[in-house]
């Protein structure tokens, strides 16, 4: 099964990601060559320093597809969005939509963790999304300052809620220090993280999620867990999005991995 990553700048000149389309196409050859077959862009959306319409993404994404096929770069967009904290209150229902994933009724998008650590204002933000009908997928709490254990401790109501948990492949490599790195190893071997994402932007920012696979395995991650959160659990995401309601509501069909879902979710109530 192909490697997906869905923590990606990809988009040339909207963010701190490449800077024109030739350097998106340095870096789309980059991650195609180490195996990965689908992504979701994500521009920063909602950020300060970056300001960006979300109705715009899809059409710049199909702009870009369109380049990586007369390149002959065997890689596969989706368009998204990193959603910055801060932002988030002011993007209703339509901005949301513009940057989620998954069919109707499932569909999520990824919010970006304080730095600073989890605060008031990210569990806000978290509130706002869910009102508007999402899920929340968390990307890089490891980054957030403190997440063991308070910050981890913060975030529980989400958890419950459904929220998921996403790690960078360049913390586990040490990029962002040792606490990061510290949060980004104990996350993926105790099976919180249910993803293992890139957060790439090309240039000095060139790992991917191989990369990344390579240092879940240093962590003690199995093999089996790391080619979920690689593979299976990120392609889940985008074809069947964040399941909602209990876990015994009656359904005609349920996904194989959604237990994985369930599990990871689980897991992370039992941080305390």
């Amino acid at each position: 099964m192909p490697l997906v990553d869905l923590h990606l700048h990809l988009l040339p000149g909207v963010d701190d990601g490449p800077a024109d389309e030739a350097a998106s196409l340095v870096h789309a050859e980059r991650v195609a060559r180490a195996g990965v077959r689908e992504v979701t862009v994500t521009p920063h959306v909602g950020h300060p320093d970056y300001p960006l319409d979300p109705a715009t993404i899809a059409a710049r994404t199909q702009a870009l597809q369109g380049a990586l096929d007369a390149a002959a770069i065997p890689l596969r967009l989706h368009p998204g969005g990193e959603i910055h904290p801060d932002g988030a209150p002011d993007l209703g229902h339509a901005a949301l939509d513009a940057v989620a994933h998954g069919p109707r009724g499932a569909r999520w998008v990824l919010l970006e963790v304080p730095f600073a650590g989890i605060d008031a204002g990210f569990l806000a933000a978290c509130r706002h999304v869910r009102d508007h009908g999402f899920g929340l997928l968390v990307a890089h709490p490891e980054r957030a300052a403190g997440l063991f254990p308070d910050g981890l401790r913060e975030l529980a109501p989400e958890i419950t809620a459904g929220a998921l948990l996403q790690v960078n492949a360049c913390s586990l490599l040490g990029r962002h220090g040792p606490e990061a790195r510290h949060a980004a190893v104990r996350l993926v071997r105790d099976g919180l993280a249910h993803v293992l994402a890139s957060d790439g932007h090309g240039g000095a920012r060139s790992d991917t999620v191989t990369d990344g696979a390579a240092a879940a395995l240093l962590a003690g991650a199995s093999a089996v867990r790391t080619e979920q959160i690689t593979q299976a659990n990120p392609r889940f995401l985008l074809e069947h999005g964040i399941p909602h309601g209990p876990e015994d509501e009656p359904r005609a069909w349920r996904s194989r991995h959604e237990s994985r879902v369930r599990a990871a979710m689980a897991a992370a109530r039992l941080v305390r």
